[in-house]
C-alpha cells in the first residue's frame, strides 16, 4: 500500500512514516509542503494523509485539488484544529477520517487505515463478483451449444436487452427458462439490481397474495410483522414468475392491476408503493389455449406476452447434445476432483438416438450417473441409462428415421418391457413371431 504523508513538521511527519513503516506492506513517502505532493500524484498513491495547517496551501484548498484530479482517491486529515466545524467539513467533502495531533495520533492513524483497507478489500471484492456473475450470465456462454434453433434464440435475446419490454419465456420442462431470464437480467441496464425468482407452482393458492405483495403487521393471523413481497424485493430489477399458467384465476386481475399502475399495496395496508420493475415470465403451457379455456384472463394475457421467447427443446438441437454432455462431463470432474472423461463412439450415438423428453434437465442427470458409473478414460455406451419417463408416443418421433428404424424401435422397446418375452412382444404388437425374431438378429448383427 503506497501512502503519501504531508506534515510540516519534521519530527511529527517522521515520527508517523517510522510507525507506519513498522508494517513492511505500507510504502511511505514524506511531503512537507502541498506543492511536493502534488507534484508526485503521478506515483498513484493508494492513499494520502494531509495535515491542514501547511505553508505553502491550507489543507481544505489541497484537499480540493487531490479530489479534482483523483475523486476516488482516499484522504485522512491529520490536524492540530479541534474545531469540530472543520472536521464536519472534510468528512462531508468525503475525507475518510479526521484525526487530531496529540498522543494518540499514530495509534488513530494505524487504526484507520486498517478500516480503510478493508473497506477498499470489500470493495474489490464486491467487484470481482459482479465481474464474475456478469460472465457467468453471459448468454453465449450460459446457453451452450451452436445449433440453428440457438442462433435463433440468442438473436432473440439480444433484442431483449435494448429495452425494458416483458418477456414472455416458453419451452418444455427442463429447456433451461430461468437460465435464460437471469441471463436477460444480468445482461441488462439493471444487472445491478436484485433478480427475484417466484415458482407460481410453489406457492399456495391461499399465501399468493402476501407472497406477491407483502402485508403489514396484524394483517392476518399470524402476521406478527410487517413482510416484504416478491415484488417491493424486485423493485429497481427484474421479478421472474414462472410457470405463470398456474397463477391463481382471481389473483390475475390483481397482477393485472399492479403492472397497470405500477404500484402496490401490502396486504392489510393503505400506502401505494411505486414500483419499478422489469417482468419476465415463463411457461410450459400455451397460453393462448388458456385464454381460450377460460383459465387465464385475456387483458392479462396481452399485458404480459411482451416479447415471446420459445426455448427449442434439446431433440430438435442437433450435435449440441454432444456439446452439452462434455460440458456436464467436465463440470461433474471439476467439482468431483476427478480426471475428465470423453464419451465413446457408442455413447455418442446412444445419446444421438434418445429424445430426452426431459430436455437439459435430463442429459445433465444422465451424465453425472454416466460420470460415477464408468471405469477408465472414456464413458461406454452401457454407462449411459436413461429414466424411460416418455410422455407420450411422440418421444418415438424424434430424429430423422426411416419407418424401417421407427418399426425396430418400438419391436426393441416392448422386448425390454416384456423381458425379452418374443411370444408376448409378438403377441401384444399382433406381429409375428418371425418379425420379432429379425429384428433381434439384424441388431445382433449391427452391435
Amino acid at each position: 500500500m503506497k501512502i503519501f504523508l504531508v506534515d510540516d513538521d519534521p519530527f511529527f511527519g517522521e515520527m508517523l512514516k517510522y510507525h507506519l513503516q513498522l508494517n513492511p506492506d505500507y510504502d511511505v513517502f514524506l511531503y512537507n509542503t502541498a506543492k511536493d505532493c502534488l507534484s508526485e500524484l503521478y506515483h498513484n498513491p493508494d492513499l494520502i494523509c494531509i495535515d491542514f495547517g501547511l505553508p505553502d496551501i491550507q489543507g481544505d484548498e489541497l484537499f480540493k485539488q487531490i479530489k479534482n484530479v483523483y475523486p476516488d482517491l482516499p484522504i485522512i486529515v491529520i490536524s492540530g484544529q479541534e474545531n469540530i466545524s472543520v472536521a464536519i467539513n472534510f468528512l462531508k467533502q468525503g475525507a475518510k477520517d479526521y484525526i487530531v495531533k496529540n498522543d494518540h495520533t499514530k495509534e488513530l492513524l494505524w487504526s484507520a487505515i486498517i478500516r480503510l483497507k478493508e473497506n477498499i478489500s470489500l470493495k474489490q471484492e464486491v467487484e470481482d463478483l459482479k465481474e464474475e456473475l456478469e460472465k457467468k450470465y453471459s448468454f453465449e456462454k450460459t446457453i451452450i451449444g451452436q445449433s440453428e434453433s440457438l442462433k435463433t434464440l440468442f438473436s432473440k435475446i439480444g433484442k431483449a436487452l435494448n429495452s425494458d419490454i416483458n418477456v414472455s419465456i416458453t419451452g418444455e420442462t427442463g429447456t433451461g427458462k430461468e437460465v435464460v431470464a437471469r441471463a436477460i437480467h444480468f445482461n441488462s441496464s439493471r444487472k445491478n439490481k436484485p433478480f427475484v425468482a417466484v415458482n407460481m407452482a410453489a406457492v399456495p393458492k391461499d399465501l399468493m397474495e402476501s407472497e406477491f405483495f407483502g402485508h403489514e403487521k396484524g394483517a392476518f393471523t399470524g402476521a406478527n410483522d410487517r413482510s416484504i413481497g416478491k415484488f417491493e424485493q424486485a423493485n429497481g430489477g427484474t421479478i421472474f414468475l414462472d410457470e405463470i399458467a398456474e397463477l391463481d384465476f382471481n389473483l390475475q386481475s390483481k397482477l393485472l392491476r399492479v403492472l397497470q399502475e405500477r404500484e402496490i399495496i401490502r396486504v392489510g395496508g393503505t400506502q401505494k408503493i411505486k414500483l419499478d420493475i422489469r417482468l419476465i415470465i415463463a411457461t410450459h403451457k400455451n397460453l393462448a389455449i388458456e385464454v381460450q379455456k377460460g383459465n387465464f384472463r385475456e387483458d392479462l394475457y396481452y399485458r404480459i406476452v411482451g416479447l415471446p421467447i420459445e426455448l427449442p427443446p434439446l431433440r430438435d438441437r442437433d450435435q449440441d447434445v454432444l456439446i452439452l454432455a462434455k460440458h456436464f462431463i467436465d463440470s461433474f470432474s471439476r467439482e468431483n476432483k476427478i480426471k475428465a472423461r470423453n464419451l465413446s463412439s457408442e455413447a455418442k450415438k446412444k445419446l444421438l438416438k434418445y429424445s430426452f423428453p426431459g430436455n437439459v434437465r435430463e442429459l445433465k442427470s444422465v451424465i453425472d450417473l454416466a460420470c460415477v458409473m464408468a471405469e477408465g478414460n472414456e464413458i461406454e455406451g452401457d454407462d449411459i441409462s436413461f429414466y424411460n419417463l416418455e410422455k407420450d408416443s411422440e418421444a418415438f418421433l424424434t430424429g430423422h428415421k426411416t419407418l424401417k428404424q421407427y418399426t425396430t424401435d418400438i419391436i426393441l422397446h416392448f422386448l425390454k418391457k416384456n423381458n425379452n418375452d418374443v411370444i408376448k412382444t409378438a403377441k401384444i404388437l399382433d406381429i409375428g413371431k418371425s418379425t420379432v425374431y429379425n429384428v433381434i438378429n439384424s441388431v445382433s448383427k449391427t452391435n
